[in-house]
């Protein structure tokens, strides 16, 4: 399984590759998507559905990530971030992702071990579970958590919604009998 970790940012968006591999995982790809500081809100949305087009495209992911919303301090900050995950959502679609996000408590978690770790930890837990050479960017560091969540956290989800199913089907042929 291969996931697509997304950290949207109104000037920089996060992003990260990470699949299974054996009984770990392996970053493929992270990176950090800039936008213009003079282009207008329009123009930097625009340009960041066609760059996750773009990663959708390159690293065919088998779902793409997000770390849930949180109410923000500043109120602009939270609509600003809001369109942005509008934007992800929107080439998640297009690109026909199944979409999975996962409280930042979860996501730090999976990365730390612990639910309150701080940026500089998350990227520390990051580089040393994939076992990189070099820590990521922050944002991309991020982006590499929400995948590495994902990733921990399916096969579980999986194995509840198989059980569910199961359990649907045998109390609906016990209603025939």
């Amino acid at each position: 399984m291969r996931a697509l970790g997304i950290d949207p940012g109104s000037r920089v968006t996060g992003w990260g590759v990470v699949e299974h591999a054996g009984a770990g995982f392996r970053e493929l790809a992270s990176g950090t998507i800039r936008l213009g500081t003079t282009d207008t809100l329009a123009d930097r949305l625009a340009r960041l559905h066609v760059e996750c087009l773009a990663l959708a495209r390159t690293w065919t992911p088998d779902a793409l990530v997000l770390e849930r919303n949180f109410v923000a301090h500043n109120v602009q900050s939270a609509f600003r971030i809001g369109e942005v995950r509008g934007v992800v959502l929107a080439a998640a679609a297009a690109a026909r992702l199944r979409v999975h996000e996962y409280a930042p408590a979860a996501v730090k978690l999976a990365a730390v071990g612990h639910g309150r770790a701080d940026k500089e930890t998350v990227g520390r837990g990051v580089t040393a579970i994939l076992r990189l050479g070099v820590r990521p960017p922050a944002d991309a560091a991020d982006a590499l958590a929400v995948a590495l969540c994902h990733l921990q956290q399916a096969p579980l989800e999986a194995a509840i919604a198989r059980a569910e199913r199961s359990a649907r089907s045998r109390r609906a042929a016990e209603r025939h009998e």
